[in-house]
């Protein structure tokens, strides 16, 4: 990852820890020698102001005055490293003293008042009307030291002080490479640690890019599966909450999409039938309209003067209106049948006796083919439908097999018992099969076998429509099969049990 969030706490953490180092090897480097220098004057005063107060409260040192200074003294001289000296200017007597052996105390002191090139290589810290505090070197030593020369309160007592002053270059470059040791070792755990608490830190964040990478495409199946209750795991229960609600509302969405495509597609198709629908119904309509305006004109013309011309003529016109009035009717039929809330009148009748006034009817037109008619039930068919509706189907059945069975054929009606229970109707006609590419369309308006749309068998093309309609009121089955020597329509209707 290029901007990761562990690699910049990592350098957050290095820089940080080397800005601290960095600022105390500079602290180190220039201020220690002043806060220790500082420190040594600050110390100075101290004993200055309690020797002080000892010699203003005695006005005149007595013994026990004395043994108090000197336990001062000792107190200072053992904690702080100050060698101190108290004595009486006027009698140059030596009252009390820290130091032991040597009179060099008393010596640097007169050195100092006395000797101009050593006051010029001195440096005054701190001075006052009765006291001053400088650092200057001792030649006798060897050493720097600071030292105190001064007046009491009672303008009598002297008080000298000397506090040896390290050499502080070389401890501080000792301290600073102290540091650097320290500071590398502190880079190298702090490498360590700080790995991994990132770790622990950035784990469940990169688990939460991730998560939201996937939900960026659309993938809502993975959810976040951390455990904490910081701020993190808050995120991450709400992105798993979002994730679930995406999921949901996309779920929707889709679902809407496929039914509004779904919509689209059944308004094209409808589109597409009416279409389809006004063009079959203007072209079956336009033969006969065009036979009667003709033999209309014909006879408002004269054309037929003698009395069998004009009933020829008025013939051809009453059967061209009857053909238009029995499409109509069809129409209106198939119309009502798919307007989605049929008018059926549910009754029981007797299946075969329905059956035989259908076949009676047609025997004429199939006696002109030379066809024979069969049906010979074993007896009574008791059956629950609207009965005129399933005349309908068993007459457009029969009219259709008369139309398309071959010279001197057969027109064979069975029925038989199926579970349910059911009657299912066979109307079968010997002749040519049904040309498999148009078995699935035979149900639909208009639809011909013929693509000329003939008129020699003088059917309209909506009667199996009414048929498919009829059968889907009464959510019944029908279908069409090819047989060896013809064809075989089928419907199905509720036999009535008969206790």
């Amino acid at each position: 990852m290029k901007h990761s969030i562990r690699a910049r706490f990592t350098v957050l953490f290095l820089s940080v820890v080397a800005a601290l180092l960095l600022a105390a090897v500079a602290l180190n480097t220039f201020g220690l020698e002043r806060f220790y220098r500082a420190e040594k004057v600050k110390n100075i005063e101290r004993a200055y102001q309690a020797i002080n107060a000892v010699v203003i409260r005695a006005d005149g040192l007595t013994d026990e005055d004395t043994e108090e200074l000197q336990e001062i003294l000792n107190e200072y001289s053992g904690k702080y490293n100050i060698t101190i000296a108290v004595m009486d200017s006027a009698t140059s007597r030596m009252i009390c003293t820290s130091e032991r052996g040597s009179d060099s105390l008393f010596r640097r002191a007169q050195r100092f008042l006395f000797d101009r090139d050593i006051q010029s290589k001195s440096v005054m810290l701190k001075r006052s009307d009765d006291f001053m505090i400088l650092s200057a070197y001792d030649e006798e030593t060897n050493s720097m030291n600071i030292d105190a020369l001064g007046y009491c309160g009672d303008n009598q007592t002297v008080l000298i002080m000397s506090t040896p002053v390290a050499n502080l270059k070389e401890s501080v470059q000792l301290a600073n490479r102290f540091l650097a040791y320290v500071g590398l070792f502190t880079l190298v755990l702090g490498i360590i640690v700080i790995s991994f608490m990132t770790r622990q830190v950035t784990r469940p964040i990169q688990q939460l890019a991730a998560l939201s990478e996937k939900m960026g495409r659309l993938e809502f199946g993975e959810r976040y599966t951390g455990t904490s209750e910081d701020e993190i795991g808050v995120l991450g229960g709400n992105m798993n909450i979002m994730a679930g609600k995406l999921e949901e509302t996309i779920t929707e969405l889709q679902k809407a999409n496929a039914s509004l495509k779904e919509d689209i597609r059944r308004k094209e198709e409808i589109d597409e039938m009416r279409k389809e629908f006004i063009a079959n119904v203007s072209h079956e309509l336009k033969t006969p309209i065009a036979l009667i305006q003709g033999y209309a004109e014909g006879l408002a013309d004269g054309l037929c003067e003698d009395p069998e011309s004009r009933k020829e003529y008025l013939d051809v016109i009453i059967d061209e209106s009857d053909k238009m009035n029995s499409l109509v009717r069809q129409l209106l039929t198939l119309s009502r049948l798919e307007s989605g809330a049929p008018d059926l009148s549910v009754s029981e009748f007797d299946l075969a006796e329905l059956i035989r006034g259908v076949l009676a009817n047609s025997r004429i037109l199939a006696e002109e083919k030379d066809a024979r008619l069969e049906f010979e039930p074993e007896g009574p068919l008791p059956a629950r439908a609207d009965e005129f509706r399933i005349e309908e189907v068993v007459t457009n059945y029969v009219s259709n097999a008369v139309h398309h069975v071959n010279e001197g054929g057969v027109i064979r009606v069975t029925a038989e018992k199926v579970p349910g229970p059911r009657y299912r109707v066979h109307v079968f006609n010997t002749g040519s099969h049904i040309p498999a590419e148009d078995i699935a369309h035979v149900w639909d308006k208009f639809y011909k076998v013929d693509k000329a749309h003939s008129r020699a068998y003088g059917g309209t093309g909506i009667g199996l429509s009414i048929v498919q309609a009829v059968m889907e009121a009464h959510h019944m089955g029908y279908g069409v099969e090819n047989r060896d020597d013809g064809v075989d329509f089928w419907f199905e209707t509720e036999a009535v049990q008969i206790s």
